[in-house]
């Protein structure tokens, strides 16, 4: 039975997708997991030491498994301006904007970022498990505004792109000593176009940690080179690569929300802490349905909390107050910067005040909590 289930398990990671990373970070002693069907690595060394260096220095994070979509053509603005919740009219190009997709029935598709690249171009940044529904949808509103592929292009290049994270305070003299852009007036959610070593980039002062940092996109055949040599360079500042541990507390730290966590098509956007991506004076898909819970107000909202006693809270804890389950815990962890358990939890919203006492089931034990103000951190 035990060598059946090794040739399963071979078997099963022999179809895992793959970044054009994967043998390096082998090479590094990653510690290779399957993440939503891809062969990613969750830590180098360990989830504590890659938290504290990405803090205090500086992480690499390998994030080619996002989905990269482009739509082109002189009707670019109207499909994206109908596919997502935020107004992008008079949006600059060389700008950043966060936004969700949502369904009709206003429930969250995906939380993405957008790039305009120029006036008639945009690139829509997508989660790794959402980027095919993406797409479908992105060619459904298409199909629905009536648009041809004259007046408007999309095109999947999520092969052809490459993805880094570099975070951290030392993040920006690292990536000087290889980029030929100007990063000291690049300002937060923008981004520039310029060259890493000799390879073409988009630069975008942005990220996933809370931390001063970037994401680098470029042509993912030269992926490699790129991630080695900036390991090199960036070793006398602290840099070392980080897996997808860290890269979890570092998010839940800032409140960041996690797809299949905090948000999925069974939450909306005004109850999952987005409702400011959310223009009601524009059109897209699922304003109608928007409109009427704004109206008519919804049951469950996302917070934040903190454990008051000692003890850590996981994905589909059950919470109580007053011995009636009011919710659930969405993101849960031991918080290496404030040395406590932290998480964000949907719960009855008739309880979201701030400090609020609660009682989180860990185990066979309730452990007391607290509602406390997000993001449990900010840089300073």
């Amino acid at each position: 039975m035990a060598v059946t289930n090794a040739k399963k398990y071979k078997e099963i990671k022999v179809q895992l997708k793959k970044t054009p990373l994967a043998q390096a970070h082998k090479k590094l002693g990653a510690q290779m997991v399957n993440f939503g069907g891809w062969y990613m690595p969750v830590f180098y060394s360990n989830l504590m030491e890659e938290h504290q260096t990405t803090r205090e220095k500086a992480g690499l994070f390998d994030i080619c498994h996002m989905g990269e979509i482009k739509i082109t053509g002189k009707k670019s603005q109207e499909l994206v301006q109908q596919l997502i919740t935020r107004n992008i009219d008079g949006m600059p190009v060389g700008k950043i904007y966060l936004s969700v997709i949502c369904s009709e029935k206003g429930g969250i598709i995906d939380d993405l970022t957008i790039y305009k690249i120029a006036e008639d171009e945009y690139m829509l940044v997508t989660n790794a498990g959402t980027k095919d529904k993406d797409l479908q949808q992105v060619l459904k509103v298409k199909k629905q505004l009536g648009l041809t592929d004259s007046e408007v292009k999309v095109v999947d290049i999520s092969n052809k792109i490459a993805k880094f994270d570099l975070q951290g305070p030392n993040s920006q003299s690292i990536l000087k000593k290889i980029c030929s852009a100007d990063l000291d007036s690049l300002k937060y959610y923008s981004f520039v176009k310029g060259n890493i070593l000799d390879v073409k980039a988009i630069i975008s002062r942005s990220g996933y940690t809370g931390e001063l940092g970037y994401e680098i996109y470029f042509n993912s055949k030269e992926a490699v080179r790129i991630w080695n040599k900036l390991l090199s360079v960036g070793k006398n500042l602290g840099l070392k690569p980080i897996g997808l541990g860290a890269r979890d507390t570092l998010r839940l730290e800032c409140g960041m929300n996690l797809y299949g966590h905090e948000i999925s098509e069974e939450f909306h956007p005004l109850q999952s802490r987005y409702g400011w991506v959310v223009s009601f004076d524009k059109e897209f898909v699922g304003k109608k349905a928007l409109e009427k819970i704004k109206t008519k107000g919804w049951e469950k909202q996302l917070v934040g909390f903190e454990i008051v006693d000692r003890g850590i809270a996981r994905n589909c804890y059950q919470i109580f107050k007053n011995s009636q389950r009011i919710g659930w815990v969405t993101s849960g962890t031991y918080s290496p910067t404030f040395k406590k358990g932290i998480g964000m939890a949907y719960i009855d919203k008739k309880y979201d005040k701030l400090g609020t006492k609660l009682k989180i089931k860990i185990r066979d034990n309730l452990f007391e909590a607290k509602i406390i103000k997000l993001p449990f951190y900010k840089r300073s």
